[in-house]
């Protein structure tokens, strides 16, 4: 392939790429998110002709931002999207190389995912709801549990996404992969509660959850809704849309140990992903076996000192030869 250089400025060739992108269905989010870490790269390098790029100029910019504090995770986020960037320019023949071949971050280490416990899911999801947007919400939180979904697959439901009668959803996950995957008993309950209402609120939309204004509900409101919830309910911990995703992956697990049927249910390509899910389920285990298995018990016991009564009878017992 012949290459040349474009002469056309970082920015217009940014532009360009994320319509390739919109064009190729991705979803909004995704294409919101490499327009920012292009901003990123832009704002480093300024709005040059993106050809003349080396690696040392990527690996500046990269630093830059490790520099600000950006975790690895988003760093690897950040030189992707540019990596992915630069490809499109050398398919259209408009670079030579990619300048971010052979450019990694910083590695940092992995967090095990936020999971709520059982009780804290029950306290939860548990209890009494009041007004149209609550039933939603119930609904909704119900569904994200039971499902394992993320908050985009909810958004993205329509009524006939969800069968009741087979209590099963149909999700377009990540990469455009649909996969179905079952509901329990209790989020059938909390749907069908919703949908008794949901008419009153929603205005032409195949939407399954809809927001104030009638439209497909955003992530915003799920995230203040969440929050809400937990207010109201007395959760302490700290609760999120996708730790709802995640004490699904982990409360099956740990009742399973089918690390392959969390994969499936999750949507993740690769199970090297939902391996993270056994990290969790062993803090679990750690902590059950700590707290029952006798051996640990007398270990714990035997680190406490012993009462003024107790140390008595020891003085006073007799030796065995």
């Amino acid at each position: 392939m012949t290459t040349t250089h474009s002469n056309v400025s970082l920015s217009i060739q940014i532009d360009v790429f994320l319509l390739a992108l919109e064009a190729r269905q991705y979803s909004p989010a995704t294409v919101s998110t490499y327009a920012i870490d292009l901003a990123h790269l832009m704002e480093r390098v300024g709005d040059v002709d993106p050809t003349g790029l080396s690696s040392h100029d990527i690996r500046c910019a990269l630093a830059t931002l490790h520099g600000r504090g950006y975790q690895p995770r988003t760093l690897a986020r950040t030189i992707s999207a540019w990596r992915s960037f630069f490809k499109h320019l050398v398919r259209l023949g408009l670079a030579p190389v990619n300048p971010c071949i052979g450019i990694r971050p910083p590695r940092g280490r992995k967090m095990l995912p936020n999971a709520l416990s059982v009780d804290e899911m029950a306290k939860l999801l548990d209890g009494p709801v009041d007004g149209i947007w609550e039933i939603r919400d119930q609904a909704m939180f119900e569904l994200m549990y039971s499902s394992g979904l993320r908050r985009a697959e909810l958004i993205g439901l329509n009524l006939d996404s969800v069968d009741l009668r087979e209590g099963e959803v149909r999700v377009l996950g990540k990469g455009e992969r649909t996969r179905i995957v079952p509901v329990g008993r209790k989020a059938v309950a909390a749907i069908r509660h919703w949908l008794g209402w949901r008419k009153e609120v929603a205005f032409d939309t195949p939407a399954l959850f809809v927001g104030t204004r009638g439209g497909r509900v955003s992530t915003a409101s799920i995230r203040q809704a969440l929050s809400r919830l937990a207010t109201k309910r007395g959760v302490t911990a700290h609760v999120h849309p996708h730790a709802l995703r995640h004490s699904f992956a982990s409360h099956v697990l740990q009742s399973s140990g089918d690390l392959r049927a969390v994969q499936e249910m999750l949507g993740h390509a690769s199970v090297s992903t939902t391996q993270i899910y056994t990290r969790l389920d062993m803090t679990y285990l750690r902590r059950a076996y700590q707290q029952a298995h006798p051996r640990a018990l007398r270990q714990k016991q035997a680190a406490e000192p012993l009462s003024e009564e107790a140390e008595k009878n020891a003085a006073h017992a007799p030796l065995k030869a």
